[in-house]
């Protein structure tokens, strides 16, 4: 079984930081063309030349997943740069942590506009580009929206983020459904808690001991966990799965 991307087109949003950095890393070293999508651009222009310095090739775009004219610009961008886009992983997100008495309305709008309206318009941005390059007949669209496992097990003070997540979870599939017959394959990657630079610093203070403490093997994932998945579901071995809904945890939620 191959994972090898050569001559795909990625789209990673939300690729300035995280676990989308990490993406857009691990696409480009199986051969995928990547376009890297976020609205802090100052931070892409950094991984645009880590990613070309280990013989990668990536563009930078400006993207606000919250705006759908944004969106098309950025299809419109890397389709320039690179042809048809094929595979997006829609990673984009954003969290206001808090209990669900005291968090504002406006938090908790923001949170459903980028976390889960912006997942949605980045996937049927990405599925009118490929069934209009032919997706029907070569059968080769992927998406993946990356969702959390506070879609189905919720920490405190995490009421909005896990309700987008949720919402994720369900989307992938009946997006999947919808697009059954158009070559295109949507899969959900839920992942644990990962050591990240987002991250890092949670662990050493009170939430982050008490998580961690509940965890059954008493550690953090690291960034490395999500690759084999990802590439999984991004090339051609994941032919014959759509609609899935995978949880990477490291047993976390058992």
């Amino acid at each position: 079984m191959s994972f090898d991307c050569s001559g795909r087109v990625a789209l990673v949003t939300g690729a300035s930081s995280g676990i989308g950095r990490r993406f857009a890393h691990i696409l480009a070293s199986v051969g995928a063309s990547v376009v890297l999508g976020a609205r802090r651009t100052a931070l892409l222009s950094s991984l645009v030349e880590e990613v070309e310095a280990a013989g990668g090739r990536a563009t930078a775009v400006e993207l606000d997943v919250a705006c759908e004219e944004s969106i098309a610009a950025a299809f419109d961008s890397g389709e320039r740069a690179f042809g048809p886009i094929d595979t997006v992983i829609a990673n984009a997100g954003m969290n206001a942590p808090g209990s669900a008495m005291g968090i504002a309305a406006d938090a908790f709008d923001q949170m459903m506009a980028v976390n889960l309206r912006g997942v949605f318009l980045t996937a049927r941005e990405g599925a009118r580009r490929m069934v209009a390059a032919g997706s029907s007949d070569h059968r080769r669209g992927r998406i993946v929206l990356i969702s959390s496992i506070t879609a189905a097990w919720v920490p405190s003070g995490t009421a909005g983020y896990a309700a987008t997540k949720a919402g994720v979870n369900q989307l992938g599939r009946a997006l999947a459904k919808d697009w059954a017959n158009k070559g295109i394959n949507v899969n959900v990657l839920a992942p644990g808690y990962m050591m990240t630079e987002l991250t890092d610093e949670m662990w050493e203070q009170p939430m982050g001991q008490k998580l961690l403490a509940g965890f059954p093997r008493h550690r953090v994932m690291t960034a490395g966990a999500l690759d084999p998945m990802l590439l999984y579901l991004a090339s051609d071995a994941s032919a014959e799965v759509t609609g899935s809904i995978f949880t990477i945890d490291d047993g976390q939620t058992l």
